[in-house]
C-alpha cells in the first residue's frame, strides 16, 4: 500500500522494475519517444530525473504491463473484490470469516478523511510553465496533462462524497490560453463533470475545480474508473489505496493531501476556447474544438513532487492496463449489473469504444427454435448504460453449442458468431445517434451510428480457412476493377484492397462490388472488409480490429451482397461488407516523428 507516488517509485526500484534516466531529456517529443519505445519492449517504469525546463522529475510507464499493474495493487485488489462480493452476496462472506474481515477493513477505507492542517501537497507554490511541458505527438496543440485527476462538486454542495473525480485531459500551453493563467479542459460525452457544468450555468456560484497529479497509483486509477453516477470515485480511491482519501479545504477548494501537484481555479461557465489537437488513444488526433477552460488560481506541490504522465496513442498503450484493471474489479458483479450477460470485452486493440463483444443468455423460451430474442434486450441494456453505451459495433452471442466460449478469445468468438449469424435477420442499426467524442468516423462531432450483430442458434455456414477455399479455380480474378489483393484475416473474414475513398462516389464503388459478388461470391466468407492496404489489415489480429472498427460508420459503411430493405429493416443474403477505408473526414493517423 502506497501513501505517495514516491513510495510507489521506490518500491518499483527495489524490485528491479524501474529505470532511472539521469541525463537531461526534452519534454518536447523526446520523453514521449523514450516512453513509447520502452512500453513497446515491455520495459520498466521510467523516472526522468532531469526534465529540460522544469525543476521537477517525471515518471511514466508505471502501469506499463499487466503484471506490474497487478504488483502495484497486490495487497488491495483482492480485498476490494471481496468487499464488492460482500455487497452482492453477504451470506457467502459470512460463511468465510477471514474474507469477511478483509472486506470490512477495505470498506472502512472508503470514506474520505478531512485534515485540519495544511497537507504535504501544499508544501510549495510553482507556476504552470514550471511543470514538465510534455508534448507527445508532433501535431499536438501544446503540452498536456495526460493523467489528471479533476475534482468538482455540484453547486451548493459541501459533502465530498458527492464529488466527481474524473480524468479529463488538461492543455497547459498553446492555442489562445494566457500563459500561467489559463488551462484548457476537455470533457467528453457521458462524463460527470459535464453534469456539474450544466448545474453551475444555472447557479451564481463560481465553478471551482481542483486538478491533482500524482499521489498513490490508486488515486490516478480511480479518476478513470466508471462509477455509478451517485457514487464518488473517492470511495474507490480509498479502498484500492488501502487508506482513506485525505483532503483539505482551502479558500473554497478541495485539496488532495497526498497528490504531488494541485492546481486550483475556476472553470469559465460560458466562454470557450479552442483545445487540441491531441494524439489520442484511438490512434488518431482528436482535432481542435472549442472546450471549457479554467482560470488558474494556485499551483501547489509537495516537497518531493514527481510529475506523473503517460503517452496515449494507437492501442495497446500504458493506459490499456486501466481497462485490464477495470475488468478485474467489475467482473464479479457484471451479471448483477447486466442481468443475463456472462462476459463483456471492450476491445482495447480497436480503441475500446468502437468494438464491444458480449456473451449473453437466452433463458426464457427453450421450447422455441433458437434465435436472438433475450440477447437483443441485453444488447439494449449495454447500449443504454454507462461507458458501454459508447460502443459503436456490438457483437453479442450466446454459449449455445459452445459452453466454453469467451469474449476474451477474439478469434474463437468471431468464428462462433460468423458461423451462426443470419445477415438477413440479425443486424440492428441505431442511426443518427451519439457516439464517442474521439471517434471521427461518423457524420459529425459526437454524431454517428451503431450496429448490433446478434447470433444465437446452430451453425448455418462453414467458414473458409484459406484463400484457395474462398476462390476455387482462381475466381478472385473476377473481382471488379480496382478491387484486388484478397487476404484472409480469420476464418470467414476476407480483406480486399479497394480504390482510395475520395468522395461520395466511394459509396457507389461498394454497391458495384456487392452487385458483382452476387454472381460469384467467395465461398465460405461471411464478412468482407474493404481497406486501403489488405496486407497491413491482415498482418495481425490487432491491425484488423483497429483499422476495421475505428474507420467505419455502420449506417454509411456497412453494405452487403444481396442487400434488401423490408419495411424499415435492412439485411443482406450474402456476405456483409464493411468499408474500412480512410475517408476524407477522418482525423489524421498518429505517426512517430
Amino acid at each position: 500500500m502506497y501513501h505517495t507516488l514516491k513510495d510507489c517509485i521506490e518500491d518499483l526500484d527495489r524490485h528491479g522494475m524501474l529505470r532511472r534516466i539521469s541525463k537531461e531529456v526534452d519534454p518536447h517529443l523526446e520523453m514521449a519517444d523514450i516512453h513509447l519505445e520502452t512500453f513497446e519492449q515491455g520495459g520498466p517504469a521510467l523516472l526522468f530525473e532531469n526534465v529540460k525546463g522544469s525543476p521537477f522529475p517525471a515518471a511514466s510507464n508505471i502501469y506499463g504491463t499487466y503484471e506490474r499493474t497487478d504488483f502495484l495493487f497486490r495487497r488491495t485488489l483482492e480485498p476490494l473484490q471481496l468487499a464488492l462480493g460482500f455487497k452482492d452476496d453477504p451470506l457467502k462472506l459470512l460463511r468465510r470469516p477471514l474474507h469477511l474481515a478483509k472486506a470490512i477493513k477495505t470498506i472502512s477505507h472508503a470514506l474520505p478523511r478531512r485534515l485540519r492542517r495544511k497537507p504535504p501537497s501544499m508544501y510549495g507554490r510553482t507556476r504552470i510553465s514550471q511543470l514538465p511541458q510534455i508534448k507527445s505527438w508532433p501535431e499536438d496543440g501544446g503540452a498536456f496533462i495526460t493523467l489528471p485527476q479533476v475534482l468538482t462538486l455540484p453547486p451548493g454542495e459541501q459533502d465530498i462524497k458527492k464529488s466527481n473525480l474524473g480524468m479529463y485531459r488538461i492543455q497547459l500551453s498553446g492555442n489562445d490560453y494566457l500563459p500561467d493563467e489559463e488551462v484548457g479542459m476537455h470533457y467528453q460525452i457521458h462524463r460527470g463533470i459535464g453534469i456539474h457544468h450544466r448545474l453551475y450555468k444555472e447557479s451564481p456560484e463560481p465553478f471551482r475545480a481542483s486538478i491533482f497529479v500524482g499521489g498513490p497509483p490508486a488515486h490516478t486509477f480511480a479518476a478513470i474508473m466508471p462509477m455509478p453516477e451517485e457514487l464518488s470515485e473517492l470511495l474507490l480511491a480509498g479502498m484500492l489505496a488501502g487508506r482513506r482519501f485525505r483532503y483539505y479545504r482551502h479558500e473554497g477548494h478541495l485539496i488532495s493531501a497526498d497528490a504531488d501537484f494541485v492546481i486550483t481555479g475556476e472553470i469559465e461557465k460560458e466562454q470557450l476556447k479552442p483545445e487540441g489537437p491531441f494524439g489520442d488513444h484511438l490512434g488518431y488526433y482528436s482535432l481542435k474544438h472549442d472546450f471549457p477552460f479554467m482560470r488558474v488560481k494556485d499551483v501547489w506541490h509537495r516537497k518531493d513532487a514527481i510529475w506523473h504522465f503517460t503517452v496515449v496513442g494507437r492501442p495497446p498503450q500504458e493506459d490499456s492496463s486501466f481497462g485490464y484493471l477495470i475488468k478485474r474489479i467489475v467482473e464479479p458483479v457484471t451479471e448483477k449489473e447486466f442481468p443475463g450477460i456472462l462476459d463483456i470485452h471492450a476491445v482495447d486493440a480497436a480503441g475500446v469504444h468502437p468494438l464491444l463483444l458480449a456473451i449473453g443468455s437466452e433463458r426464457y423460451m427453450p421450447f422455441r427454435e433458437p434465435q436472438p430474442e433475450e440477447i437483443l434486450t441485453q444488447a439494449n441494456h449495454l447500449l443504454g448504460k454507462g461507458q458501454t453505451s459508447l460502443a459503436k459495433f456490438l457483437f453479442i452471442s450466446t454459449q449455445y453449442e459452445a459452453p466454453g466460449l469467451s469474449a476474451q478469445n477474439i478469434p474463437d468468438f468471431f468464428q462462433h458468431l460468423l458461423e451462426r449469424i443470419r445477415w438477413e435477420r440479425d443486424l440492428h442499426f441505431y442511426t443518427r445517434t451519439t457516439i464517442d467524442t474521439l471517434d471521427y468516423s461518423g457524420t459529425g462531432w459526437n454524431k454517428g451510428s451503431k450496429l448490433v450483430m446478434a447470433a444465437h442458434g446452430p451453425r448455418i455456414r462453414k467458414l473458409s480457412k484459406s484463400l484457395s477455399e474462398c476462390f476455387p479455380s482462381g475466381s478472385s480474378t473476377s473481382l471488379p476493377a480496382g478491387f484486388s489483393e484478397p487476404r484472409l484475416v480469420l476464418p470467414g473474414i476476407l480483406a480486399l484492397q479497394a480504390p482510395p475513398f475520395r468522395n461520395e462516389s466511394g459509396y457507389e464503388e461498394v454497391l458495384h462490388l456487392a452487385k458483382a459478388l452476387e454472381k460469384t461470391p467467395p465461398e465460405g466468407i461471411a464478412l468482407i472488409v474493404l481497406c486501403d492496404d489488405s496486407s497491413f489489415l491482415s498482418a495481425t489480429l490487432d491491425n484488423f480490429l483497429w483499422a476495421t472498427f475505428t474507420r467505419a460508420n455502420p449506417s454509411h459503411d456497412v453494405q452487403g451482397v444481396g442487400a434488401f430493405t423490408e419495411h424499415k429493416h435492412w439485411g443482406c443474403k450474402g456476405p456483409l461488407i464493411i468499408d474500412a477505408r480512410i475517408k476524407p473526414h477522418h482525423a489524421p493517423e498518429l505517426k512517430r516523428p
